[in-house]
């Protein structure tokens, strides 16, 4: 049932999607500052994570492609180019989201409630991780972007938005939606 509701939801934001923002609009919003600014990580081939997944080895995890690895550089260029600043970089604990972080912004640090719960071995912590980062943002007060590197699922869970690898999604801290940007 979950793997159909993620279809579900992957399928109607290809269909639905209607962002009614221009560019310029997203970036003077992103150039103002105090936006929670959710980014999927880039492209990783494949679709969840092998067998033998262990999270301190990224060589057993679905990694970036060349092509994930230039589009997280457009990412970092992107916010350089239009002179986006942020307070803060948070990412992932999964390798994926951390060499975006790494490759768009430099600077990270990880935090567990942007952790992937895709897979039913970490569909526990769920419920745990949604209130860590629901309280993160509720308690962001900086006037600085907050950037959050993650995974499809967890944006889903919180926006009820679907999104592609690499894409942008801006918020405010009461998830209203902003608009998007998807860097290629």
């Amino acid at each position: 049932m979950k793997y159909f509701i993620l279809i579900f939801y992957f399928l109607l934001s290809i269909v639905f999607t209607s962002n009614s923002y221009s560019n310029d609009e997203v970036i003077s919003k992103l150039q103002s500052g105090g936006k929670i600014v959710f980014i999927r990580h880039a492209i990783a081939p494949g679709n969840g994570d092998p067998e033998n997944f262990n999270i301190l080895d990224c060589s057993t995890q679905r990694n970036l492609s060349e092509e994930g690895i230039k589009q997280s550089k457009k990412i970092g260029i992107f916010f350089i180019k239009n002179n986006i600043k942020f307070k803060k970089v948070l990412s992932s604990e999964w390798c994926r989201c951390k060499d975006t972080a790494q490759y768009a912004f430099k600077n990270f640090q990880t935090f567990k409630g942007l952790n992937s719960f895709y897979d039913p071995r970490f569909e526990e912590n769920k419920t745990k991780q949604i209130n860590d980062l629901k309280s993160l943002i509720q308690q962001w007060d900086s006037k600085g972007n907050l950037i959050l590197v993650t995974h499809y699922v967890v944006i889903a869970e919180i926006l009820n938005k679907g999104v592609s690898s690499g894409e942008i999604i801006i918020t405010d801290k009461n998830y209203n939606d902003l608009g998007s940007i998807l860097i290629r």
